[in-house]
């Protein structure tokens, strides 16, 4: 419920970047940044901030529920296995980016993700591997960085596993987006409780 609060408190402090939209700055409050590590919610925002690129991600939170519903919600199994008959009924549902691209690339991932986990265990494992030593320390918006030598690694790795849309920048977004980094800035309200889950979070993989 404190998250609730905060979102009413018309004087607390956010990341710029979740202004003026309910929707964003409940996504901000509750989401942006909560450690995660269960292979479908990986999935899951690997493929979305790969429909992401080129548009802002508040248009892809806007249609969240609609891409879960029509991608089996991002169960890995059921996507790797969609056909291109299923490909072509894709593009023509407006309630998604109809990118022919991103969605082939959405079910080509989940063939790899499927290799990934037979390799590694699980998807956790394997992309919290490149989580960074430490969190920057971000107290304005210039500070805010587009990519990383950790998100280049990772995407450098998937792609040589036959991952797409997986570029450096989209890792990142990846990586702030799921709690490998802690990119509010430092006066949101937010910062701190996401130092605490990151702290109290068990890395997948670590004994």
């Amino acid at each position: 419920m404190a998250n609730k609060s905060a979102m009413n408190e018309l004087n607390v402090s956010r990341c710029w970047w979740c202004e003026g939209d309910p929707l964003y700055i409940d996504y901000h409050d509750t989401q942006w940044g909560v450690p995660i590590a269960d292979d479908q919610s990986l999935f899951e925002k690997v493929c979305l901030e790969g429909f992401q690129a080129g548009l802002s991600w508040l248009t892809i939170l806007k249609k969240r529920d609609h891409f879960r519903r029509v991608f089996s919600d991002f169960d890995i199994q059921k996507v790797a296995k969609f056909t291109p008959k299923r490909v072509e009924k894709l593009l023509q549902d407006r309630g998604i980016v109809r990118h022919r691209g991103k969605i082939e690339s959405t079910i080509n991932n989940a063939r790899q993700a499927i290799r990934v986990v037979e390799q590694h265990g699980s998807l956790g494992i394997f992309f919290w591997r490149f989580e960074p030593r430490s969190s920057p320390v971000v107290r304005a918006k210039q500070q805010v960085v587009a990519q990383t030598a950790e998100s280049t690694a990772l995407s450098r790795e998937l792609k040589r596993m036959g991952w797409s849309f997986v570029g450096p920048t989209t890792c990142y977004a990846l990586m702030q987006a799921t709690g490998m980094v802690n990119d509010h800035l430092r006066d949101c309200h937010a910062w701190q409780r996401i130092e605490d889950l990151r702290r109290d979070f068990h890395r997948p993989g670590v004994q």
